[in-house]
């Protein structure tokens, strides 16, 4: 059984080192000469741990990283803090370390490339840029445009992790994607700035109809991650022009440009859609060419290792006979059913907890508001509101065939 994946963002190296690791032929197709270096998401969920674990990258990530416990919002007028929550209680989990992980993607992007090549010698294609698909009953396969011109690669089964703009998604189901893209315009930088001189310790989300904005450390260095919210129809230049200013409105301490270093800024659009299937016969999507959310709480990145951990059990249960195809159409529904009801309405939720017209009266209306309150002094409420998220994840495994 021949594994294709196409893409070598996270939710693709993660698939080839797991495959990799269970001994299952795959080969991964880039359409870029390099990976991605934008700033993108950078802290993974306590539910998405597990998988990094068998992938025996955790240790490394959190070596290289940080492990970032602390999550609280923030006034926008004095950001005097609101309400929070420590995640130090997931440390010790029977006996596993569950807390929240921290390494940019970028740099996961690179750790996990090279356990694929140098342990598992990986095998991946750059500028290998797929323009169509095609599958029969015996296999499927994909039309390439490469440096050499264009070839087909054939495979048992294609894994689309192609990202928001997946062309394998398109191939299957052209332009539908239903959902919604949301109308406010974020802006994510990387800067270094002295945050903790403000009482600023991990991630904090700070409130406001319009200048809602979160802070997050991010290396271990110092290096924080503020994403923050833009007037819509401005161009990329007009967003640049106004930063300095934005900040100077937002940031606490109201800093000038040459108090902060700027390292990196992209603007970007929010989306909240899902694929009407993640399986069309040899075909599957995975993580942001099966859905998207906006970042806001991390259920993307995070959502999208946990579909990579279920695809990988399916594929495991079938190499090793002791599941049929059909355990990919579970996959898909499964998969599908927690996007609709934990990723998307909790993500959602998350992002008009900040950016919601009213954030005075937020602690009377919010009923997460009022359940991190009343944590705050009690270690077993939290633990259970951390341990809640863990209903992302699905064990397909107990659909193998019993011996």
């Amino acid at each position: 059984m021949a594994t294709l994946i196409v893409g070598a963002g996270p939710s693709g190296l993660l698939l080839a080192l797991l495959l990799s690791k269970h001994g299952i032929p795959n080969e991964i197709l880039e359409a870029s000469h390099q990976l991605d270096q934008q700033p993108r998401a950078a802290i993974y969920g306590s539910a998405a741990i597990p998988d990094l674990r068998r992938a025996d990258i955790i240790d490394e990530v959190r070596r290289r990283g940080m492990t970032p416990t602390s999550v609280c919002w923030r006034r926008f007028e004095d950001h005097s803090w609101i309400t929070g929550m420590d995640a130090e209680v997931m440390a010790d989990v029977d006996g596993e370390d569950l807390r929240m992980a921290c390494l940019v993607l970028d740099q996961l992007d690179q750790l996990m490339l090279d356990e694929y090549l140098s342990k598992y010698n990986g095998k991946i294609s750059w500028k290998h840029r797929v323009v169509g698909t095609g599958q029969d009953e015996n296999q499927a396969w994909v039309d390439v445009d490469t440096p050499d011109g264009e070839k087909k690669v054939y495979a048992d089964y294609i894994i689309g992790c192609d990202g928001g703009t997946s062309t394998v998604r398109k191939s299957l189901f052209g332009d539908e994607f239903p959902g919604f893209t949301w109308d406010k315009q974020i802006v994510a930088t990387n800067i270094y700035y002295d945050f903790e001189k403000y009482g600023f310790k991990d991630s904090s989300f700070i409130l406001h109809p319009e200048h809602f904005f979160m802070a997050a450390k991010i290396t271990p260095d110092g290096m924080y991650r503020v994403t923050y919210g833009e007037t819509p129809g401005l161009t990329w230049e007009q967003m640049k022009e106004r930063q300095p200013w934005k900040f100077e409105l937002m940031l606490p301490g109201h800093p000038k440009p040459d108090e902060y270093k700027m390292v990196s800024m992209s603007p970007y659009r929010m989306h909240q859609r899902c694929a009407p299937s993640f399986r069309k016969g040899r075909f599957l999507l995975a993580a942001d060419a099966a859905h998207l959310c906006n970042p806001w709480g991390g259920m993307g990145i995070t959502g999208g290792f946990i579909d990579i951990g279920g695809l990988y059990d399916c594929l495991a249960g079938i190499w090793d006979g002791k599941a049929d195809d059909s355990i990919l159409d579970l996959y898909s529904e499964k998969r599908r059913e927690k996007y609709k009801t934990i990723i998307d309405p909790v993500s959602q939720s998350n992002f008009l907890r900040v950016s919601g017209d009213d954030p005075d009266t937020l602690m009377e209306r919010d009923p997460v508001m009022q359940l991190c309150k009343k944590a705050e002094n009690d270690k077993v409420l939290q633990k259970e509101m951390y341990m809640s998220s863990f209903e992302l994840r699905y064990d397909f495994t107990q659909h193998y065939k019993k011996a």
